[in-house]
């Protein structure tokens, strides 16, 4: 995959700095986005910490989307709406990678929240009609993400309709040493893999751990081949 220029909304949070540092050792030239552009310019400043060799800028969000050629959603759920249809002209038809779950948090309990449109990346492409809308990223431990010498034994799940989104979006997460990007179907499987957030949360919390996704069964990445019976589905 040649490098790209990757935006990240929100990017100052632990899952898309962690995201960005991946990203930014992988060769691909960075910006971080937020409300804040003193924020973005520390979280910048955190992955060149990280990559001293890193292509990082942080900008204001808006700035942000405008520059980037794939453009990555890493905003906490409650600001998801409003964030989106607000970046929709500055996003146009641009590739866009939806990493949010929405999720409760109350005491200890970590549970799943209800989106009309059905899951937080059916509701980006709702309000992003032009974009070409993927989800994936959302199972991958966000403190893992920052621990460069740490080879991630990790799936990343892909969901979307765009077959060129799909097909973009596994090839970038290929790019993290140790992951398998896999097919996971047309966009709205993608409020299964947002859901699911909450049980792997859960476990990390119940166990002190930093749990990450694998499926077993299937001995080949990438999409299904045409012709097979999965495919055909």
């Amino acid at each position: 995959m040649s490098p790209e220029k990757l935006a990240l909304v929100g990017g100052t949070g632990p899952e898309g700095l962690g995201l960005a540092v991946r990203f930014a050792a992988a060769g691909h030239a960075i910006v971080i986005g937020s409300r804040s552009a003193e924020r973005a310019q520390e979280a910048a400043a955190k992955v060149k910490a990280k990559v001293p060799r890193a292509q990082v800028e942080g900008r204001l969000n808006e700035e942000a989307v405008e520059g980037g050629e794939i453009v990555l959603v890493t905003i906490p759920f409650a600001g998801h709406r409003d964030t989106l249809k607000a970046l929709a002209p500055a996003i146009g038809a641009k590739i866009v990678i939806d990493v949010v779950s929405p999720l409760a948090f109350g005491g200890r309990q970590i549970s799943a929240l209800a989106v009309p449109e059905g899951s937080a990346a059916q509701q980006a492409q709702a309000l992003l009609p032009q974009a070409a809308v993927a989800a994936a990223f959302h199972h991958l431990d966000a403190g893992s993400l920052m621990e460069l010498e740490e080879r991630l034994e990790a799936d990343v799940l892909v969901c979307g309709d765009s077959p060129q989104a799909k097909l973009r979006t596994m090839a970038l997460a290929e790019q993290i040493a140790g992951v398998r990007a896999l097919d996971a179907g047309p966009l709205a499987n993608s409020h299964y893999l947002e859901e699911f957030t909450a049980v792997l949360l859960s476990l990390n919390k119940n166990y002190r751990a930093h749990t990450a996704l694998r499926i077993v069964g299937i001995a080949r990445a990438g999409p299904p081949r045409r012709g097979s019976k999965t495919a055909q589905r």
